[in-house]
């Protein structure tokens, strides 16, 4: 059992259309312990394992795979919002 949330389909193809682009994000959320994050990197892809969908990001010399319900928030350049969390987890 996973207490994963699923998110909204239309935000889903956003991110699908992120990773398509390769576009550069900086990402805030929460990471598995709860504690706040905040990651740069190029998305690279959009996957499901381990009953959640995972942002994967291209950051440095790794790529980090991030659970999607615990990405508040996309960030481009000049912090300009690409994505935000609907269902209301990390307002």
């Amino acid at each position: 059992m996973t207490d994963y949330v699923p998110i909204d389909c239309d935000q889903h193809s956003v991110l699908e259309l992120l990773a398509m682009r390769r576009v550069p994000v900086t990402l805030e959320g929460v990471d598995e312990q709860g504690e706040a994050c905040r990651l740069q990197g190029v998305v690279c892809d959009v996957v499901t394992r381990d009953g959640g969908e995972y942002l994967v990001l291209a950051c440095a010399d790794r790529r980090i795979s991030t659970r999607l319900d615990r990405i508040s928030v996309l960030l481009g350049g000049h912090d300009d919002v690409l994505w935000r969390q609907k269902n209301g987890n990390h307002d």
